[in-house]
């Protein structure tokens, strides 16, 4: 697997630096009639199969440009191609990320027409909405939504918090199924409708995400470690117009927003208020389960933990060294997406239920104790409410 892979020329560099670096060494003479080979043995395989990763907006967005050049020059027997869904999610919301994915699984069945090629798409997936939403209950939601992906691979929240059978049911369910699907076609025209609702909806989303990246970042601090990762840089941050700012890997990034209480499915979301009606329709046709996405969450939005965010401002902007002024303007915002929420899909956004009044209490624990600096506590609270999300991010 090749990580972020934005040109053709990356993938047929790997591909020939193993066979003519690594491989072909093997006929070096290193001192008379002595070969590598005969001293350490043959290279095998004698090739590999690279499987291209890709990120960001612009090579989701230009997949066909990647990979059918790559294909033309080596021609596989077949091809699989690996697309992010987390890191998507983190760097431009989750619409964008769900938008990216059925663009690009879209130019890589014209690509696979187009070469006689067989490609294989592979997603990453999380249980909750913004990664992916691959649970028992939401199977049938999930095949609907992804068709035309070939392999997904899962998180450790499906095989240590979901009952070991429904899992076992689970992964029978997407052998059986996922090969199946066909992905749906996206004209150019459509194409270039959603390209315009993708820039709405990250900008929107970004400029939140961007300004209260020191919130995140402190309450990330809380989340266990799961395995040593560098931290990684929004794709977003590299544009000057908006500055950098360092973020966590998706998953911490992801529970320290749903332990504030402001699961990050919500933000952003205040765009679809500038979309003309020709752009919301075509959101729909294509994002066909967002409602259900958003409602799977809706009873993990804090009330009580964002009027707190906002009453407390300066104490928290102090501890977590920021501008108050930029976590009130960025709360504000929050309020305009949860608002716009509420109206345009009709739902009842917080707690709906005794475990979600349970999960709520938790999540203000945590608020209380990390304003207090009361250290263990917070990480107490926090791991229960990731208990009863059944998943950490």
């Amino acid at each position: 697997i090749l990580p972020l892979t934005t040109r053709s020329e990356d993938l047929l560099g790997l591909k020939r630096c193993y066979e003519k670096a690594l491989v072909s060494i093997e006929s070096v003479n290193l001192c008379d009639y002595i070969k590598v080979s005969d001293w350490m043995g043959s290279f095998e395989p004698k090739t590999i199969e690279v499987i291209p990763l890709i990120e960001d907006v612009e090579s989701m967005l230009n997949v066909n440009q990647i990979i059918e050049p790559y294909i033309r020059a080596v021609k596989p027997e077949y091809l699989r191609v690996f697309l992010a869904r987390s890191d998507p999610a983190l760097n431009y919301g989750l619409i964008c990320a769900v938008t990216l994915c059925k663009i690009a699984l879209s130019k890589i069945k014209s690509v696979e027409k187009a070469t006689g090629v067989e490609i294989f798409p592979i997603i990453g997936v999380g249980t909750m909405p913004f990664r992916g939403h691959l649970t028992p209950s939401n199977l049938p939601n999930f095949l609907e939504e992804y068709s035309g992906v070939y392999t997904v691979t899962i998180q450790s929240a499906l095989k240590y918090d979901y009952p070991f059978e429904e899992t076992k049911m689970l992964v029978r369910t997407l052998n059986e199924k996922l090969p199946k699907g066909e992905p749906k076609i996206i004209e150019s025209y459509e194409e270039d409708i959603l390209r315009k609702i993708l820039f709405k909806f990250m900008k929107s989303y970004q400029d939140t995400v961007e300004a209260l990246a020191p919130l995140i970042n402190y309450v990330a601090g809380y989340v266990p470690p799961r395995r040593a990762r560098k931290l990684h840089i929004g794709l977003f941050g590299y544009s000057r117009s908006v500055g950098r700012v360092s973020l966590p890997r998706a998953i911490p990034f992801a529970a320290a927003l749903y332990t504030l209480g402001i699961p990050a499915e919500f933000i952003g979301l205040r765009a679809i208020e500038n979309l003309y009606e020709t752009e919301w329709n075509i959101i729909n046709e294509y994002y066909i389960k967002l409602k259900n996405d958003l409602e799977a969450v809706a009873g993990f939005i804090s009330w009580r933990n964002i009027n707190m965010l906002a009453d407390a401002a300066r104490q928290v902007a102090d501890l977590v060294k920021m501008s108050e002024n930029v976590l009130q303007d960025a709360m504000g915002k929050i309020l305009m997406d949860l608002n716009v929420v509420e109206e345009k899909f009709n739902l009842k956004l917080g707690p709906r239920n005794l475990t979600q009044r349970r999960y709520e209490n938790a999540i203000n624990d945590f608020l209380i104790a990390i304003l207090d600096q009361d250290h263990e506590t917070a990480k107490k609270r926090l791991i229960e409410a990731a208990r009863i999300r059944r998943c950490l991010g």
